[in-house]
């Protein structure tokens, strides 16, 4: 039988529009379009890297409650407010997800609000970072 978890990380935008953080279907993990708001102090940076650090550890925490990481990501949306901001945010992102190697798309739309620099939508599947991988190159 099919078994699903939702995360609800305390945001008042959750409860507000009725999402969860997260949703585990099985293995399959979608984690919402996630900022870079402190979940204890629901401050959020005024700088674009420290939202960006902050996005992911939201993101971690969400999968470590359902025994899943970054490791097991395999998909992710990137949201960047200003063009001007992508190569910094690419970077922290290309550490984060070094070896991990996800499909990514990176977007520039209008975000919620002029406060949120960055968001990160990603999908996990559990045990994703235990599989066997085939690395194909094409081209150079």
């Amino acid at each position: 039988m099919t078994h699903i978890c939702k995360v609800k990380t305390g945001s008042k935008f959750e409860d507000l529009a009725s999402y969860s953080r997260l949703v585990a279907v099985d293995n399959w993990i979608y984690v919402s379009n996630t900022a870079g708001r402190n979940p204890q102090t629901q401050q959020i940076a005024d700088d674009v890297i420290e939202q960006t650090h902050q996005v992911f550890a939201n993101i971690e925490s969400a999968l470590a409650a359902v025994d899943a990481s970054l490791a097991d990501v395999i998909c992710s949306r990137v949201f960047i407010q200003q063009p001007d901001d992508v190569a910094a945010v690419l970077e922290v992102i290309g550490a984060k997800f070094r070896g991990i190697d996800p499909a990514t798309t990176v977007t520039c739309p209008p975000l919620g609000s002029s406060i949120y620099k960055v968001e990160l939508e990603v999908t996990a599947y559990r045990g994703a970072s235990r599989a066997d991988v085939t690395l194909i190159r094409l081209g150079q």
